[in-house]
Formats: structure tokens, sequence, C-alpha cells
């Protein structure tokens, strides 16, 4: 059998001179080898993305983190800092695909930004600074400090008992976390279910409770180091799992 595709929403980068349509290896590196599938980047072409071409071949969606900011436009605020970075084009292409996505079925990682925008697309809102809210503490990594450092366990969440993600982590309570990121969830989607809060009350992992197919969204790293992290091992593996079966159910897996 060949490899469930996993399709991975690129975001636009100015590399040089041009605009790049770019994914970050060790979210293309934690589909491959966490989740046992392949991933195939989908270039950010916003309105001119043919989705039904693309759900027609994928068995799974995983939407990473990126710098950028879903524009508060999309949940009707003003934009607060404008000199945090944007991406439209990234806009433009997640939020009909995470739609489409869930309406067919398809199994659905979100880590960071794809966690904002699930939420977005079903209709929730974010606080565009997180720690500007009264009772939330800093959840920005310190960017003096090193990558290793920076993406260090941050703060302890507690898991929903008897919910998806607590399932998949065998029954555990809470787990340690990193944490880079400055928005956040302020109004909960209809239809998402809570997962997991850090300790300050903050929504820090979801599911979408009416999904036909697997749904889980992070506002955390788990791509990160993944071979070191047994707790993020079992997310991606449970992910691939869930892909084979969506896999095996379209009749495309020999």
């Amino acid at each position: 059998m060949h490899r469930p595709i996993v399709i991975v929403p690129a975001c636009i980068n100015q590399i040089g001179v041009h605009p790049n349509h770019t994914a970050q290896r060790k979210y293309v590196d934690a589909v491959a080898a966490g989740a046992g599938c392949q991933p195939l980047i989908l270039p950010a072409l916003g309105e001119a993305t043919d989705l039904q071409a693309v759900l027609a071949l994928a068995d799974g969606i995983m939407l990473t983190g990126s710098p950028s900011n879903v524009h508060a436009s999309l949940y009707g605020q003003e934009l607060r800092d404008p000199s945090l970075p944007l991406d439209p084009s990234r806009d433009a292409t997640t939020l009909p695909l995470i739609r489409a996505a869930l309406a067919r079925g398809l199994p659905l990682l979100a880590i960071c930004r794809g966690f904002q925008e699930v939420n977005v697309a079903l209709g929730g809102t974010l606080h565009q600074a997180v720690h500007e809210v009264d009772g939330m503490r800093d959840h920005r990594e310190p960017k003096h400090l090193s990558l290793e450092e920076q993406y260090a366990p941050s703060h302890r969440v507690r898991l929903e008992q008897g919910g998806h993600l607590s399932r998949i982590l065998e029954g555990a309570t809470e787990i340690e976390v990193n944490s880079l990121h400055g928005q956040g969830i302020a109004t909960l989607a209809p239809g998402l279910q809570v997962e997991a809060r850090a300790e300050d009350g903050l929504v820090e992992a979801y599911s979408v409770a009416d999904a036909p197919g697997f749904s889980l969204a992070l506002q955390w790293h788990p791509e990160w180091r993944l071979e070191h992290n047994p707790d993020s091992q079992k997310m991606f593996l449970a992910f691939g799992q869930a892909c084979r079966i969506y896999q095996s159910k379209a009749g495309r897996g020999a």
C-alpha cells in the first residue's frame, strides 16, 4: 500500500527578491516520520485553488504554524498592530479548505496558526494580543533566547477528561507544552469542543464535535523535536492512523 497523502498548505514568504510558497521542514518531516504519511505541499493560490481537485486526492490535512497572523477582518475586528506579519494568500487558501475538508470527513490536524485558522473558518474570534488580556499570561516565546530554549516546555495544559486528546494520550490529565504565540482564542466557534486549557484558562486544544472524521487542533508545537516527545508521537500516530482509515475507505490504498 502507498502512504496516505496529507495536504500541507504553504505560506507566502519573501526569499531574496521573489515571493515563494514555503512550508517549514519540521512540519513536513513530522507528517512523514510521525504520521507515516506522504506530505504534499499546497501552494497558497487563494481563490485560484481547485479545492475539489485537491480534496479528491487527499487522505488528510495538516495546517502548520507560521510567523504570520490570520487577518483580523476575517473575524470582524480592526487590525490592532499592522506591523505584525500577515499572509492574505494563505488565509484565502486555508479557510475555504478547512470548511470543505471537514464537510468531506477528511482527517484534520491543525497547529498554532492552523489552530487559529480553523476557529476563524468556523465562526470564532481571536485575541490579537493575549498578553494584554486581563488574567492571561504572556504566551509569546522569548526571542532573545536560542531556538531550543524558545521551543522548550513553557507551561502545563489541563486535558478535558474523556475528550479526544485525553484518549489519544491514554487518560493523561495534563501535559507540559511549549508556547510561541501572541494571538489566541477569544470566542470558540460553534461546534468546537475544548480538549485542553492553559492554567490561565486560554483554550489550547479543541476538536470539531460533529466532524465525521478525525479532528484535533493544538495551539502549541508538537512537531518540534517529535522524536523526543512521546505525547507528540501519540498525536501524530493517531492522525496517521485516521488518514490510513480514510484512504482505505476511499479505496485507493493499493
